[in-house]
């Protein structure tokens, strides 16, 4: 999603070449570069103690099992958006998280941060965004996530070792 308009101003941009960056958009108003803006979400396979079971869930009326995931909040921590969107959505409490990779989505504009999380038990306390859950284990999580979506993407990246985007 390519700037028009400055963000301060509401200007139109031109493109104008930045020393080690190329052609950047520019504002004359404001005589200043301005460098796209994106959304960042946070995305986690989320595991049990074990690490034998992975937690999918369907959210929004979707039929469909994806990853836990949210967006960052202003001013916040990728880490720390983790652990508010795993106690919001599930209620759980992490042990231990991990960064697996990035992936910027076009769609929405979003760049999103894939973690690895490991949580204190299986309970779920999920609030109204979850619509349904379930632990699968390893090889029944491949089967029943989503086909074709950055989580499959971002879930058999961890499971292989190498991450394949076509999103």
């Amino acid at each position: 999603m390519e700037m028009e308009y400055c963000m301060f101003c509401g200007t139109r941009l031109r493109y104008k070449e930045l020393e080690g960056e190329g052609s950047v958009p520019f504002c004359d108003k404001c005589g200043e570069f301005r460098f796209p803006v994106f959304n960042t979400a946070v995305s986690m396979i989320v595991t049990n103690k074990s690490k034998d079971k992975i937690l999918l869930i369907k959210q929004y009326g979707k039929d469909r099992y994806i990853l836990v995931a949210g967006y960052v909040n202003k001013g916040e921590d990728a880490e720390d958006a983790v652990q508010r969107e795993i106690k919001e959505e599930t209620g759980l409490n992490i042990l231990d998280l991990h960064f697996n990779r990035s992936h910027y989505f076009k769609p929405s504009n979003t760049l999103m941060l894939n973690f690895t999380v490991t949580v204190e038990d299986e309970v779920l306390h999920p609030n109204q965004e979850i619509d349904s859950y379930q632990w699968f284990s390893l090889e029944q999580a491949r089967q029943n996530i989503f086909k074709g979506s950055l989580a499959e993407s971002f879930f058999l990246g961890y499971l292989e070792g190498t991450y394949h985007f076509n999103i």
